[in-house]
Formats: C-alpha cells, sequence, structure tokens
C-alpha cells in the first residue's frame, strides 16, 4: 500500500508499506480522503514540535471500513462510511477523570505525536471509529476540523442571546460561525480576507469585519450598541487577535481560544478582573460534537465544496503543500484522495 511521510523538515515522500490486518477489538479501514491541516503544515515547515520524528501525516478523515476484527460491536459493518476520533486518552489523567478525554494530559493525535492515516489503509480500535450516514466520503474528511469549531461553541455555551465574535474564517473559524449560528446567536466573523468572509456569511454569520479594511474597534462598537461581543472566540492563534480578544470582549464575557500563538502574548491582566471576563481554552473535540457535526452536514444546506481549496492524489501532495505554503490565507482544505 501507498503512505506519505514527512521524513524531515521540508520533504514529502510516498513509499511502499505491508497491508495492515485487523485485530481483536479492531477495525481495518480504506481510506478515501484524508484533509491536510494547520498542524501537517507546521510539521512540513518543521516547527511543530509536537510530531514525532517521520511522521506519518493526517487526521482529517473518510474511510470505509474494509473488514474487522473479533469483539467488535455488529453497527461496525464492511462497507459503512465513516470517520475517525483522531485522539487518545489515557483513562487516569485529570482531564479523562472529570470526564474530558478531549484534553487529556497524555493525548497521542494520529498525524501528531502517532504515524496518520496519509495512506490506503489503517487499523484503529473500533471505539474510534465513527458512522457518517447519508455524508459522501469525501466530505466526511471535514467532520473532525469542524469538530473543533463546534466544540470551542460548546465550550462557551452559546445561547440564542449571545453575540459571538469569532477571530478567523479558516476551517476550525468555519466550524464556531456554524455551530453558533446553528444555536441562534448573531455572529460577527472577523478576517483579512474578503472570499473567506463572504462565505463566512453563506454559513451564518450576520456581519462580517475585514480588520484589515475597517477599525475593529469602531465596526464592533456600532454593531452592539457599545456593549462588545458577549463571546469571542479566538481561532488564528496570532498576538494581535488574541490581545484583540480581551479588549474587545464585552463586560462579563466570555473568551474562547482555540488558536496556538507561536510568539508570548502579553496582557493587560487589570481587563481580566474589572470585566470579570471568563477565559476557557478549547482542544479537540468531543464525540457530542462529532455527532452534531455529522447532523448538520446530513442537512445538505453546508456548501461543502467551497470549503475545499484541491483534491490531489498522493504523488501531488508535496506541489499541494509547497502551494499552500505560498498562500497560506486562501486555502480551507486540501484532501489527498487515496481512492
Amino acid at each position: 500500500m501507498r503512505q506519505i511521510r514527512i521524513p524531515e523538515q521540508g520533504k514529502m515522500i510516498v513509499e511502499e508499506a505491508q497491508k495492515p490486518q485487523a485485530g481483536q477489538g479492531e477495525v481495518l479501514l480504506k481510506i478515501g480522503y484524508v484533509g491536510f491541516c494547520g498542524s501537517d503544515l507546521n510539521t512540513f515547515l518543521g516547527r511543530n514540535l509536537m510530531a514525532k520524528e517521520a511522521v506519518i501525516p493526517g487526521h482529517e478523515i473518510g474511510a470505509t471500513i474494509e473488514t474487522v476484527g473479533s469483539g467488535v460491536p455488529d453497527f461496525l459493518t464492511p462497507g459503512l462510511t465513516v470517520t475517525v476520533n483522531p485522539y487518545t486518552n489515557c483513562g487516569h489523567c485529570a482531564a479523562c477523570r472529570s470526564g474530558h478525554p478531549n484534553a487529556c494530559e497524555f493525548n497521542e493525535t494520529l498525524g501528531v505525536q502517532r504515524d496518520g492515516a496519509m495512506r490506503d489503509y489503517i487499523v484503529l480500535p473500533w471505539q474510534k471509529v465513527i458512522p457518517a450516514p447519508g455524508i459522501a466520503l469525501r466530505d466526511c474528511a471535514l467532520i473532525e476540523p469542524m469538530s473543533v469549531g463546534f466544540h470551542a461553541v460548546s465550550r462557551a455555551q452559546v445561547t440564542d442571546s449571545d453575540t459571538v465574535l469569532v477571530f478567523g474564517c479558516g476551517m476550525i473559524g468555519v466550524g464556531a460561525i456554524v455551530r453558533a449560528s446553528l444555536r441562534g446567536a448573531t455572529v460577527i466573523a472577523v478576517d483579512l480576507d474578503n472570499e473567506k468572509l463572504a462565505l463566512a456569511k453563506r454559513l451564518g454569520a450576520a456581519h462580517t469585519i475585514n480588520s484589515k479594511e475597517e477599525d475593529l474597534h469602531t465596526k464592533l462598537t456600532e454593531l452592539t450598541d457599545g456593549l462588545g461581543p458577549t463571546v469571542v472566540v479566538e481561532a488564528v492563534g496570532s498576538v494581535p487577535t488574541y490581545q484583540a480578544a480581551i479588549d474587545e470582549v464585552a463586560f462579563s464575557g466570555r473568551v474562547v481560544c482555540i488558536g496556538y500563538s507561536k510568539n508570548d502574548v502579553t496582557f493587560h491582566t487589570g481587563l481580566f478582573v474589572k470585566k470579570e471576563i471568563n477565559i476557557h481554552g478549547s482542544r479537540n473535540a468531543m464525540p457530542s460534537d462529532f455527532e452534531a457535526v455529522i447532523r448538520y452536514l446530513q442537512r445538505g444546506t453546508c456548501p461543502k465544496d467551497e470549503l475545499i481549496s484541491a483534491v490531489v492524489k498522493p504523488e501531488d501532495a508535496l506541489n499541494a503543500m509547497q502551494k499552500w505554503i505560498a498562500v497560506p490565507g486562501k486555502v480551507f482544505r486540501i484532501l489527498v484522495d487515496f481512492n
């Protein structure tokens, strides 16, 4: 079988490997599509300190069950279209004990701390395989990244009385926009790219702000009657957006942090107290978030084609990654087609 590996910074190869077999409690998946995400890009650039050496990337998965081992529940049958929960959880750390396996202290994500799904076949424990009935194999690769944005909205306990500001209209920000809109909130999307902002509107944002062309604070004051957004979701991971999240959130508001800033962020912490802000980290996603995304995609209203920037074969993955580096702000998802 074919598999893609990142042997060192700036290199990507397609190599042959032996097809695995499902053992007890395991499922053999025939990979259809796998998405490249920001962690894969950073691994390729040598910036992902969490990635194992010479890793096989990929954790955004659309697959079909090929075979199942003994001890696998009857609802997982050969031919079923599925996606995958790509995280591990130890069951013993503080996060696991408190019912937050998505934040396991010892998590190992596919394609980061352990080899991922950029290959023709992969074997996984049955508990990590998620049926996705009624969703095209290609579109199953969108479920995991969108679920990360869904989870952030759940962390903030967004309701229809909230005004939610989302910094960043990439794939994860898009998930937050969709989920907040589905919950009835008024959503304000902020980005530097007008095409992404136009898509954000089609996905449920009531208002959009290009912070390169408009003054963010002035526009937010106008849109919120001077109160500020009650929830801010930071899905960029930059110093300015982290600082703006604290500056712009309403008094007694909530800030949810998804993005990883590569640089230290300095805050005037008086605003934490003065505004009595609730600040939440948001990591990965829970099974309920995957289920919510699947229900959303089953509706058929999501403009899925617009979320996929390119579909390439494994042999063209290196070229696709290099094109992404050249125009990072223009890419939603690149899918690798293993059919």
